[in-house]
């Protein structure tokens, strides 16, 4: 991924993720790796990984990201 010459990456505070939850992470981001959702990234970015419960009572992974290009 290109980005400007101004990219300061951002780095937040990690937040330990109980075990099931971070298997849960890694399984997410292993089949949109397959699927070609999204790429393998060298750039020290971090994104917040949340879950949110559903009305059936199965939980939907949201990832919050920014547009790195323009930053």
């Amino acid at each position: 991924m290109e980005t400007k010459e101004r990219f300061v990456p951002r780095k937040k505070k990690m937040y330990l993720l109980s075990k099931k939850k971070r298997e849960e992470v890694y399984e997410f981001i292993s089949e949109q790796l397959k699927k070609e959702y999204i790429e393998s990234s060298k750039l020290p970015q971090t994104a917040l990984v949340f879950f949110v419960g559903k009305k059936d009572g199965k939980k939907c992974i949201v990832v919050a990201t920014t547009n790195y290009k323009d930053q």
